[in-house]
């Protein structure tokens, strides 16, 4: 951890040597106020891949550096890059913990080559067309600080059109390892996703890379094993919804990537109980319709899930705390 400096102009912060042997400034933030620094910050590990994505390459790493965030490591791997993304990174290398560009084996493997340089307590990936929200990267470094408790969490989804306004899709964000288990996967958004390292450890420090597409969820039914995942009431990144990314024009391959992963999982004895109570209520709301109406019937069914309590920020006091959901 480092002390919070102010913000007025960049500031220069000397990296470890196992982060980087190089010193890296900090962009200058003019919407936040100086007086909300409270000190100690954790470091924020963002790795961005890249491939020829010059067109959104540089909203996607001023979303990020515009943060103004003071213990960031921001790793930026590009895949050899032909369109000129490799000049544009150039541009702001000033900020970069590290950078390269040379030819990968794909995005999940820049992934994790970036992550194992790393040295973060918060970990988290932003792909080259997406981008964060303004000042999340604060919200989020405050939700971990006050609730040691919580090992991962995932923001409000957020979407991006191809020009870059912003939209909130409908969508039920509560999630668990049962609601998984259940078949029920699609999405939790990635680019609004971060983790302790701890957990990353613990989950095996890795991208299981023989997935093309859906690395991502592999990852998130490990990280289940291990720890509930929190849904936090905050703004944290975006995905660009555009006709060319891979989760759209290949939406029917990940589906099937998804399936080997959800068939693959191991059950432990919780599991199999859990799923077999699910079974019960399943055959309820076939034969006795009317029962969906009872109020007892639906909360012991949505207690099947085992959802977290959400974390919300409580004005009155500033600080981050559990909320408990309603069925």
């Amino acid at each position: 951890m480092t002390n919070a400096p102010g913000i007025g102009s960049p500031t220069i912060r000397k990296d470890t040597p196992s982060a980087a042997a190089r010193s890296v400034e900090v962009m200058r933030n003019p919407t936040l106020r100086a007086d909300s620094l409270r000190g100690p910050l954790p470091r924020i590990t963002i790795v961005t891949p890249c491939r020829d994505h010059g067109e959104f390459l540089e909203a996607a790493l001023v979303s990020v550096l515009e943060q103004g965030y003071p213990n960031l490591e921001y790793i930026v791997m590009d895949g050899g890059s032909r369109d000129g993304s490799d000049a544009l990174i150039v541009r702001y290398e000033r900020y970069l913990t590290h950078w390269q560009s040379a030819p990968d084996a794909g995005p999940y493997h820049a992934i994790q080559a970036g992550f194992a340089r790393s040295t973060g307590e918060i970990m988290g990936w932003l792909n080259a067309d997406d981008m964060l929200q303004r000042n999340s990267l604060w919200s989020v470094a405050d939700l971990f600080s006050q609730l040691p408790q919580v090992e991962w969490i995932t923001g409000t989804p957020m979407l991006y059109d191809p020009f870059g306004r912003t939209y909130v899709p409908r969508c039920r964000n509560r999630w668990s390892r049962m609601r998984f288990l259940r078949g029920d996967y699609r999405f939790i958004q990635q680019e609004s996703t971060l983790w302790r390292r701890s957990l990353w450890e613990r989950a095996g420090a890795r991208l299981e890379t023989r997935y093309r597409l859906a690395a991502d969820m592999e990852l998130w039914m490990r990280f289940f094993r291990h720890a509930p995942l929190y849904t936090a009431e905050i703004l944290v990144g975006g995905f660009r919804k555009r006709d060319e990314s891979l989760s759209r024009s290949q939406m029917r391959e990940y589906l099937t990537e998804a399936e080997q992963i959800l068939a693959a999982e191991p059950r432990s004895k919780h599991d199999v109980e859990q799923m077999r109570k699910f079974r019960l209520y399943d055959r309820i709301w076939r034969r006795l319709p009317i029962a969906r109406k009872s109020w007892r019937v639906r909360h012991g069914y949505q207690r099947l899930f085992e959802y977290p309590p959400a974390v919300a920020y409580d004005d009155r006091t500033g600080r981050f705390a559990m909320r408990e959901q309603t069925p």
